[in-house]
C-alpha cells in the first residue's frame, strides 16, 4: 500500500503519472494499438474512453471522440491515416486472448 498525504495528494500524483502515460503514448506512435491490447488489454481508445467515463460520473461533458482524440494528441482520424497499419490476424487473435483476461481486473 502507498503512503500518500491525503486523497488530494494521491490525485495530483496519479493525473501526473497519467498525463506523462498519454504523452509516452503520443510520442510511441510505431506502437499500434492493436500491439498494445494484445499485450496489456487496453490502448490508446481505452485510456480515451475511461476519461470520457470519469467525466460523465463526475457530470462533467467530454465527449467519447474528444477525449480519445485528447489521448491520441490529433483527431482519431488523423491518427489512423499517420500511424495505424493493417492488423495481421495474429495481432488479432493475441488480442481476443488478452481481451478474455479482461473479466478477472474490472
Amino acid at each position: 500500500m502507498t503512503n500518500f498525504a491525503d486523497d488530494l495528494q494521491r490525485d495530483q500524483l496519479e493525473a501526473a503519472a497519467f498525463r506523462r502515460l498519454v504523452l509516452h503514448l503520443q510520442q510511441r506512435s510505431d506502437v499500434q494499438n492493436i500491439d498494445l491490447m494484445g499485450h496489456t488489454g487496453f490502448c490508446r481508445n481505452c485510456l480515451g474512453d475511461w476519461l470520457h467515463e470519469a467525466a460523465e460520473d463526475a457530470g462533467l461533458v467530454l465527449t467519447r471522440d474528444d477525449a480519445r482524440s485528447h489521448v491520441h494528441g490529433m483527431k482519431i482520424a488523423d491518427w489512423k491515416a499517420r500511424h495505424q497499419q493493417p492488423a495481421t490476424q495474429a495481432q488479432l487473435d493475441l488480442m481476443a486472448e488478452s481481451l478474455a483476461k479482461n473479466d478477472a481486473v474490472r
